[in-house]
């Protein structure tokens, strides 16, 4: 089995930090999942209905 690049004590922090934030670990994975989705997978249809999501629905959209 490999080890990664990480050290065993950088491993435990960022386990550690992410059992302490994990709202911000859920919006980090969130975030990443829909950028994959967008730049990989998503078609014109798709890119648009996401458009009218953002603009009807979410409360950061400004006019």
């Amino acid at each position: 089995m490999t080890e990664g690049k990480a050290s065993e004590a950088q491993r435990r922090a960022t386990k550690r930090w992410e059992k302490n934030n994990p709202e911000r670990v859920k919006y980090l994975r969130n975030r990443t999942a829909a950028r994959t989705f967008v730049r990989h997978y998503a078609d014109e249809e798709d890119i648009e209905e996401l458009l009218e999501i953002f603009k009807k629905e979410n409360p950061n959209y400004k006019l």
